[in-house]
């Protein structure tokens, strides 16, 4: 008592408090969480607690059946501040209205002597945090799940009905693909939130008037969406609809991370009376194309192109009679000292579930509708080799390149699309396109005497000169801890895992913090920080890593043949994949490329290196079918190496049975793989090795291996590595295999007590059935015996009335001795001897004893230091 206690907390910004209609939004000052706050429920004020004090009928609550998860004290005064009081009356509670609503203090029960405090309900913007150690725990443990391998995806319900939406209302209208708003019903209706947008307004003037350049920019936006047609001023004649089809949608201004350029987004998901627009939308399938595979696409051939999509979304329009859903408030030329106006959006706009699915349904039916106008390469790049807005494609030629960028520009302009921010690695090509349509840094480039700068292909840097692929990763000088730590981590992106065996060194530090449960916020250990330090210091030579963007060598001839060759390998630090692509053309040049490496730590739980093995071996065939259906190109073989000979043997097994754990994997194993593609590689030449044990940039930047594969790679396949004579040779001891146990089946079918168990088919009558049958046996035996006068026993006599509670009680020991006779006879004559049961035994885990002749769990209380 009296005495202070650390305890841990994380520090909030920029949340608000509202009321419970919406009308109003306080910014609150920095906020502090704690695990728990000692308030509950129950304290909650409610009408009940209002009609015992007659004066305070006049206050208005709204019943909320939610948490109490924020409180706010007197350093917020603008929530304190009272409006209207109600004094108090017999020593009861008074009531002050405040710019939140009612809040009610004193005692809430008229029996109560002492003081309890009401709290006011009151609506925030709830912050979701989820536990990040939870999040790495299962980040860790996600490699091993039992996942569909299968690559169908069935569409959902709702999926299903988008599709069926968008299909059978999409219209190309002057230059646009026009498509509704996909609700979920199609006579949805929602409340009048004016006010509510209204005061979100108030706001947002609040920020202009202390950030002058926000309010430029945010101000430029908005006059440009009016400019160009996406938005327009709702006619005076409109303005009163009452239909439940008005919805005023609240924005705000975001900054791209690495544009440092603000975009208006929509809060298409904020709530009034319980219901939002974003609630009444179908959001649609992901029809997005895979990141891994345009990526992979545009490292194909020589000549490369990439460009982007002018406002993506705005481009498809909204059906007219959905446009009043898409109202918002906004000032004149953004001058907030003049009366808002109301306006609607004409296109599908950003912050709605829909959006993304819509714009992307309509950048595929431009592929669509125009397949007979254009060559299939100009319709393929538009269906498959955009991400998002943005459009990566390689070519063999120049000449190629050149009719695609200017096929492809007129094509996606006939949906609706204009492409712009032209890049390419060729000077000819980018001569072709105008100026305006090149990257801003391009525009001005004189492309016969300057150097083409760093272009991000998404995400990835591109130095245009040298046609190569670089990182770079700049690191703020913090504290390091596990979040610092992580957010580092995070932060090198390199999705097509050239750098993982570097950064798995990293993420086997993280690992080791999350096993020491440290705190998220604690300044690490010194026995971590040093090899944390080290691996940071070697961050800034990612810069010298580079890998040529093409697959193929420059003048490399037309490809006869391609195949994949995957590594796997584990070890206790970790596990992972990596995958190469071997090249033969016509001439017999062969060359062998990095195409995907995959580097794991092993999970949290302990496992056997084998298991990790197979782990590893599954997850080289997931990607294989993976890379087979995302590089469209033609595939002659695909090779799996391992330097396991276990794995090897469970792969070839055809007898023997495991548990479940490699039985599950070698079922997807043998479902996406044949055992004789399967081959041996010594440690020494398996790549994969660095993926499981992690390398140091300098072994990165100097590894051949790792980019390049093993050197017999290039060679002839009867010059590969040979394999294992044995490997159907799988041992019976090995600890993954199913024991075969022999099983003695007594045929007691003639036994009088199987009969009589088989006989009645309800427990209590089967009970007094054997009781009887063991009382007649009991006075048969007696009655063989030479002295008669025991069967006279008095005892003998009171039995011969009726069953007694304890002949039941005996009449079930009995049946369940028989029972446990019939199945587990092995055991109990073992335990009768005094001895232990073996190992081998179905119940061998639940050590067995014996209780009056039955067999019951004996667990860990025998264990335990009873009196």
């Amino acid at each position: 008592m009296g005495q202070e206690r650390p305890v841990k907390s994380y520090e909030l910004t920029g949340l608000e408090v509202g009321s419970i209609d919406g009308s109003v939004y306080i910014d609150l000052p920095k906020v502090y969480t704690q695990p728990k706050i000692p308030v509950s429920k129950e304290n909650l004020l409610n009408i009940l607690d209002l009609e015992k004090w007659p004066y305070l009928k006049e206050i208005e609550l709204k019943r909320i059946d939610a948490d109490i998860e924020i409180l706010i004290g007197i350093n917020v005064p603008k929530a304190m501040e009272p409006w209207q009081i109600v004094n108090s009356q017999r020593n009861g509670p008074y009531a002050v209205k405040t710019v939140l609503g009612w809040v009610v203090n004193g005692p809430l029960h008229s029996c109560s002597s002492t003081n309890e405090t009401g709290l006011i309900s009151v609506t925030a913007n709830r912050i979701s945090m989820e536990n990040l150690k939870d999040l790495l725990i299962r980040q860790y443990n996600h490699d091993f799940p039992e996942k569909d391998y299968d690559e169908k995806r069935e569409m959902s319900v709702e999926d299903k009905l988008f599709m069926s939406i968008a299909t059978s209302s999409v219209e190309l209208k002057n230059g646009h693909y026009h498509l509704p708003l996909p609700f979920r019903d199609k006579d949805a209706t929602l409340p009048n939130n004016y006010e509510m947008a209204a005061q979100r307004m108030l706001n947002l003037a609040k920020r202009f008037k202390k950030d002058s350049a926000y309010a430029n920019e945010y101000a430029t936006f908005m006059e440009d969406v009016l400019r160009k047609g996406y938005a327009e001023k709702v006619p005076q004649e409109q303005l009163q609809m009452s239909n439940g089809h008005v919805w005023y949608i609240p924005h705000h201004g975001v900054y791209h991370k690495q544009k440092a350029k603000l975009r208006v987004v929509f809060d298409c998901s904020c709530s009034y009376k319980g219901e939002s627009l974003n609630s009444k939308l179908l959001q649609g399938p992901d029809l997005t194309n895979p990141l891994l595979g345009v990526l992979l696409r545009f490292r194909h051939e020589r000549i490369a192109i990439m460009a982007d999509i002018e406002a993506m979304y705005y481009q498809v329009r909204v059906l007219h009679h959905h446009c009043d859903f898409l109202r918002f408030l906004w000032w004149p030329q953004g001058d907030v000292n003049q009366p808002l106006e109301i306006y609607r959006m004409n296109v599908h706009l950003f912050g709605a579930v829909s959006s993304p699915s819509i714009a992307n349904f309509a950048l595929k039916q431009t592929g669509t509708d125009n397949s007979e106008r254009y060559s299939s390469q100009v319709i393929d790049t538009i269906k498959h080799s955009f991400y998002v807005d943005d459009c990566l494609r390689s070519v063999a030629s120049v000449k190629e390149a050149i009719m695609l960028t200017k096929d492809l520009r007129e094509a996606c302009t006939l949906g609706g699309f204009t492409l712009n921010k032209w890049v390419s690695n060729s000077g000819e090509v980018l001569e072709t396109i105008p100026q305006n349509y090149r990257a801003p840094l391009l525009k001005q480039l004189n492309l016969d005497c300057e150097k083409p700068p760093l272009e991000r292909a998404l995400g990835i840097q591109w130095n245009i000169l040298k046609d190569v692929l670089t990182f770079r990763v700049t690191v703020k000088n913090q504290a390091p801890t596990r979040r610092t730590i992580l957010s580092i981590v995070s932060s090198i992106y390199d999705p097509l895992g050239f750098l993982s065996p570097f950064v798995l060194k990293a993420k086997q530090i993280l690992q080791r913090l999350c096993h020491g449960k440290y705190g998220w916020d604690e300044i690490i250990p010194m026995e971590v920080m040093k090899p944390w330090q080290r691996w940071l210091a070697e961050v800034d030579q990612l810069s010298r890593f580079e890998v040529d963007r093409c697959m193929k060598p420059e003048n490399f001839g037309f490809i006869k043949t391609a195949e994949l060759h995957h590594f796997c390998d584990a070890s206790e630090l970790g596990y992972g994949t990596v995958s190469y692509l071997k090249l033969t053309d016509s001439s017999k040049n062969v060359h062998v490329t990095f195409v995907l490496g995959k580097a794991r730590v092993i999970p949290l739980k302990r496992m056997t290196v084998p298991r990790l093995e197979l782990a590893a071996a599954t997850l080289a065939v997931k990607v294989d079918r993976m890379l087979r259906k995302e590089l469209h190109m033609e595939l002659k073989d695909s090779t799996f190496w391992t330097d396991s000979t276990v794995v090897l043997k469970y792969i070839h097994n055809q007898t023997k049975r495991f548990h479940t754990y490699v039985a599950n994997r070698i079922a997807v194993i043998h479902n996406l793989s044949q055992p004789h593609q399967w081959r041996y590689v010594c440690s020494g030449d398996n790549p994969a090795d660095d993926a499981s044990r992690g390398l140091q940039i300098e072994s990165l930047l100097n590894s051949t291996r790792w980019l390049n594969g093993p050197h017999f790679l290039t060679k002839e396949n009867s010059e590969w590595p040979k394999i294992p004579e044995d490997l159907n040779c799988l041992s019976s001891d090995d600890v993954e295999v199913k024991r075969e146990i022999t099983t003695n089946y007594l045929n007691l079918q003639n036994n009088a007590t199987t009969r009589i168990i088989e006989h009645y088919s309800s427990w209590s009558k089967l009970l007094r059935a054997v009781a009887w049958w063991l009382r007649l046996k009991k006075l048969l035996m007696l009655r063989t015996q030479r002295d008669k006068a025991l069967v006279m026993d008095s005892k003998w006599k009171v039995e011969q009335k009726g069953l007694t509670p304890e002949n039941l009680d005996e009449a079930e020991k009995s049946i369940i001795r028989y029972d446990q006779q019939r199945f587990f006879d092995p055991e109990l004559t073992l335990l009768r001897k005094g001895k232990h049961i073996k190992s081998d035994s179905s119940i061998h885990k639940l050590d067995p004893i014996l209780d009056e002749g039955i067999l019951m769990i004996g667990g860990r209380l025998s264990k335990a230091a009873l009196p």
